[in-house]
């Protein structure tokens, strides 16, 4: 299916592996120029010989600063501005209520949720001042239906929703879409991170489908929401999860 994408510029952030990488692999494959992004350059150099034409860039977005930094970098490496922001970063570390200190939330809130503001603040003026353009934030099911143990990552990627869903209401009339993703039980180096390779039998049993999502296939669901075809979809949080999430809302 062509996207009619072709030859637009895109960035996605923490895209070395995972879900970053499925999804920069997909818009590449659509037409897209990308930049792809990561901390390990071993690791975003291995990434990007394996997507065309993609142009590898060191950041990381743990802070505004690294994260507004990322899309200056992208702008410069592609000669032109972005077209299609992709924002996506490393989960925070684990805890419940209890064993999480106050101060952590503020790392997280910056890893999570500051960053996406501080990617959005630098790159979306220039596409509302071309008519054009696509946001997505690959966020996680957990926004819709809290995940035990991930309590940092269930409260920033929920701040990270309401500020997608109100920009998305202010410039919608511009032409550019803001959109939010979310995965379910991925095959990604998180979920086996998390829950162990052993258990991701039991982990899949639990999926109403009764597996693990293909990180392949999610990209590819990521690249439709960038599409032209998808220009009236906009301030949506659309789940791939496999029917793991069970609300009718």
């Amino acid at each position: 299916m062509d996207l009619g994408i072709a030859g637009r510029s895109a960035l996605i952030a923490a895209s070395s592996a995972g879900l970053g990488y499925a999804t920069a692999k997909a818009l590449a494959e659509a037409g897209c120029k990308t930049v792809i992004s990561g901390r390990d350059e071993e690791r975003l150099h291995r990434a990007a010989e394996q997507i065309p034409d993609s142009i590898p860039v060191i950041a990381d977005v743990s802070s505004v600063e690294g994260a507004t930094q990322l899309v200056r970098h992208a702008n410069d490496a592609l000669g032109s501005n972005i077209d299609i922001l992709v924002t996506n970063a490393g989960g925070p570390p684990t805890g419940t209520f209890q064993t999480t200190e106050v101060n952590q939330y503020l790392s997280a809130l910056e890893l999570n949720l500051m960053s996406v503001v501080a990617m959005c603040k630098e790159a979306v003026p220039e596409m509302q001042s071309h008519k054009w353009g696509r946001v997505l934030a690959i966020t996680s099911i957990s926004v819709r239906q809290p995940i035990p143990n991930i309590m940092l990552s269930n409260t920033a990627r929920a701040g990270v929703t309401g500020f997608l869903k109100t920009m998305a209401l202010e410039i919608a009339s511009d032409g550019v879409t803001v959109n939010s993703i979310q995965p379910g039980f991925h095959a990604t180096d998180r979920v086996r991170e998390i829950y162990g390779e052993k258990n991701l039998k039991g982990l899949a049993d639990a999926v109403p489908a009764k597996k693990i999502g293909s990180a392949e296939d999610f990209g590819k669901i990521a690249a439709f929401l960038c599409s032209e075809q998808a220009g009236y979809i906009t301030g949506a949080a659309i789940p791939v999860a496999g029917g793991t999430y069970g609300g009718l809302q």
